[in-house]
């Protein structure tokens, strides 16, 4: 009789494992957003929760601004509007405005540590802290202010009164 509970206990213990991993795919989070990105310009997503993005550039040679190995601003503010866009993570999402401070230079060969935080939701537009690391010295931080539209943005028609309207 111990022998069959002890049988039923580990065949539980095994259902348990199956149901612990089934929720944990259940939780993983899958990019909905700017799928197309090039890694290598624009970092690689390491870590992915709802509304938290880490993301890793690692700095190239075709980065490079000038012959002292410094790499242009517009690779770090990539990467980070990348992030905060993950970080939203909806099909239709696109970048209004930011405000951002670069802090430090980035060099050639850097590993550059993203991290983007939604902070504020008021109906479809999300702020988005992002944070952006060398070793533990912070070189950018910004707030990107998104909208979330209904359609991709390059299907909304925007300018359909413009178009209307006969030019003098």
């Amino acid at each position: 009789m111990a022998e069959e509970v002890q049988e039923e206990d580990v065949s539980l213990k095994g259902a348990d494992t199956e149901l612990e991993e089934y929720l944990i795919k259940e939780e993983e989070v899958i990019l909905k957003t700017h799928q197309r990105i090039h890694g290598d310009f624009s970092g690689k997503i390491q870590k992915m929760e709802n509304g938290y993005v880490e993301v890793e550039l690692e700095t190239i040679k075709e980065m490079l601004a000038d012959d002292m190995g410094l790499v242009h601003g517009g690779f770090i503010f990539s990467a980070a509007d990348y992030a905060a866009m993950a970080a939203v993570n909806e099909r239709n999402v696109v970048l209004v405005a930011s405000d951002c401070q670069f802090l430090s230079p980035v060099k050639l060969g850097d590993k550059v540590s993203i991290k983007a935080t939604v902070r504020h939701k008021e109906g479809r537009k999300r702020n988005v802290n992002v944070e952006a690391f060398v070793l533990d010295i912070k070189v950018f931080e910004g707030v990107f202010k998104t909208v979330v539209t209904e359609r991709h943005v390059l299907k909304l028609k925007l300018l359909e009164e413009e178009q209307k309207t006969p030019s003098n």
